[in-house]
């Protein structure tokens, strides 16, 4: 069970001097897909990730320190989340020095243990979720996981939800909207941490 989280630090690359000894979980997904509203529901807080009304203008990689509760025992981890993929209103350049950035990063932080990977559930073929997805199980350790969560599921009716479950057999379906599906990702992500 997730008990706070507060705002630790942003990062514009890999930093080995900001080392971690507690596991992280990444939240990844193209721009505009929800990810700052699913932290906040997550940490049960409405203004901890700040989301922007222009997407991808998130451009920093921001720390979260959430503290935890199993079986009685606390215990800290990170949340991480990343700058959108895909749109932002940004030179080819300065993308590209993104994308260097963030790829550098992903690889050589060791103490990421799980990535949650954000699909728009109206949308879940898309080229570049295809792309994130294929470009993250071509470095996954063994010690880590990938979960896909598709948000926005108060969208779909019914048949469209089965649809997916069925394409997806792990999904996670979320809707910050009518705060479906947040307990069983909490804890999916603590199971996953504890390595349980």
């Amino acid at each position: 069970m997730i008990i706070s989280a507060k705002f630790v630090t942003s990062l514009k690359k890999f930093d080995k001097d900001f080392s971690s000894n507690i596991s992280e979980v990444v939240f990844l997904g193209r721009s505009n897909v929800g990810k700052s509203s699913l932290i906040n529901s997550l940490c049960k807080q409405k203004n901890l990730a700040k989301s922007s009304s222009t997407p991808g203008k998130t451009q920093l990689i921001n720390f979260f320190e959430v503290l935890c509760e199993k079986d009685k025992e606390k215990f800290n981890i990170h949340f991480i989340d990343l700058p959108g993929f895909g749109y932002a209103k940004v030179s080819k350049n300065v993308k590209e020095e993104w994308n260097i950035y963030l790829d550098e990063f992903l690889k050589l932080r060791t103490s990421i243990k799980l990535f949650i990977h954000l699909i728009d559930s109206r949308h879940t073929s898309l080229e570049l979720d295809q792309y994130l997805d294929n470009y993250l199980k071509g470095f996954l350790r063994p010690d880590q996981k990938i979960i896909k969560v598709f948000t926005k599921c108060d969208k779909l009716n019914q048949s469209e939800k089965t649809k997916l479950k069925n394409n997806f057999k792990e999904a996670i379906l979320v809707s910050n909207l009518n705060k479906i599906g947040f307990e069983e990702l909490e804890s999916e992500i603590i199971k996953q941490v504890l390595g349980l």
